[in-house]
């Protein structure tokens, strides 16, 4: 594991410790390596059922309601983000914090194979609200993970040493997903339900795997102070926004950066528009999600070692640019046969910035303060974000119903400003 660590965490020259206790730095070569095998694992999971493309694709052959398949995002991002003021306070009270992880991971793996079988059973109707019950559940799993993963990496990882983790956690990833996606543009239009049963049993399986990993983590014990549970405790994180002026400037530009996710259904639901074929869009888009992801995700991490909020800045720019260049290429409603590399293309970069987007915020936040007040940020962030972003994707689809390409144009816009405040963002990497 020191070999493996030295050569993706580059620290042949001596070992930098910042942020964690001497116990802690001898054990970070090994927890580097658990952390990423982990979390890459999950990752593939995560895409390979992913609520923007394969769970759409499973209620659309199952015949439900169309309002179902308008939720699938909404409750996928927000369940996982809102309960977080909650979760935190339950978080801090635990000395050692990986075990909220891997019991998160181990409900997920369950809600996906039940997935499955709703696939295999069920159909219309009752599918879609089988499904949504259960991504509701996996959504409140994933926002347990999400604090604890933070505070644990925290405590177990130095600090110049996050973004580089990161970005080698969604390279592997990516390297996986577009390897999934070249292998659905070869099947027959027709794969079956037993196919796409499939899927979410390999990725069940693979969030197994990940809970595995994540529990041989070697985490001493932490502080506790502050952690009491219940509505009053949670609540009064909130201050937070009012009294930290850095922390309510990261909250309102990771909040107009929300396009560069959002914008991912509209770019397909226009290319499909265009170009038709959807089971063959989804392996494409699949794979080009996961190429972008392998060459840039490395690269964004390095640079977050560096400056996060530059990361986080250009990561926005780049994502606002092209959204407002696609609504415009939709507008101009040119030839088919340009639209047939532009919208992969367009896809990709969005991917890279999405990348970039993530990497940059999730660094920054992790290096703008230790201990329980680190947990408190990601806890308050995630949950405001999640409040916004269902309220944003309401909103999004109501919008989307009269035109498609003013939407994508205004989560452009969005992103731009979001740049704008982010680059001014106080520097907080040490790299």
């Amino acid at each position: 594991m020191e070999s493996l660590y030295e050569r993706l965490a580059e620290d042949d020259e001596g070992r930098v410790c910042k942020a964690i206790s001497d116990e802690a730095c001898r054990e970070s070569p090994g927890n580097f390596v658990r952390t990423l095998v982990a979390n890459a694992l999950s990752n593939v999971s995560d895409r390979i059922a992913s609520a923007k493309t394969t769970l759409p694709w499973i209620l659309g052959a199952l015949g439900a309601p169309a309002w179902c398949l308008s939720l699938l995002v909404p409750i996928r991002e927000s369940g996982s983000m809102l309960p977080q003021m909650f979760i935190g306070a339950a978080v801090r009270a635990r000395a050692v914090r990986k075990g909220v992880w891997v019991a998160g991971g181990t409900v997920q793996a369950a809600c996906l194979a039940a997935m499955a079988v709703v696939a295999l059973s069920l159909e219309g109707l009752a599918a879609g609200l089988a499904i949504l019950a259960l991504l509701t559940l996996f959504s409140l799993a994933r926002g347990a993970c999400s604090v604890a993963y933070k505070d644990v990496l925290g405590k177990t990882i130095p600090k110049t040493r996050r973004g580089r983790l990161s970005g080698w956690i969604s390279s592997f990833a990516g390297f996986a997903t577009m390897a999934t996606g070249g292998v659905l543009t070869l099947l027959p239009d027709s794969g079956g339900l037993g196919l796409y049963a499939g899927l979410l049993l390999v990725a069940a399986g693979l969030w197994l795997a990940a809970a595995g990993a994540y529990s041989r983590i070697v985490e001493y014990p932490g502080a506790t102070e502050g952690g009491a549970n219940g509505f009053t405790e949670a609540m009064a994180r909130l201050s937070l926004l009012r009294d930290d002026a850095l922390f309510r400037r990261f909250v309102v530009a990771r909040a107009l950066a929300m396009g560069s996710g959002l914008a991912a259904p509209f770019y397909v639901a226009l290319a499909r528009d265009e170009l038709g074929s959807a089971a063959l869009l989804l392996g494409i888009f699949i794979a080009v999600e996961g190429l972008a992801a392998l060459v840039s995700s490395p690269i964004w991490g390095r640079w977050s070692d560096r400056s996060s909020r530059l990361v986080f800045s250009a990561a926005c720019a780049l994502a606002g640019v092209l959204s407002i260049v696609v609504a415009a290429w939709s507008w101009a409603d040119l030839p088919m046969a340009a639209a047939q590399w532009f919208y992969p293309l367009a896809f990709f970069g969005l991917g890279v910035a999405h990348a970039g987007v993530r990497l940059g915020r999730k660094t920054y936040l992790v290096d703008m303060a230790e201990g329980n007040l680190r947990t408190d940020y990601v806890a308050v962030s995630n949950s405001v974000i999640g409040l916004l972003l269902l309220a944003t994707g309401v909103v999004g689809a109501i919008a989307a119903t009269f035109s498609v390409e003013a939407t994508v144009a205004l989560l452009g816009l969005a992103g731009l400003i979001g740049a704008v405040i982010g680059r001014n963002l106080r520097e907080v990497s040490e790299g």
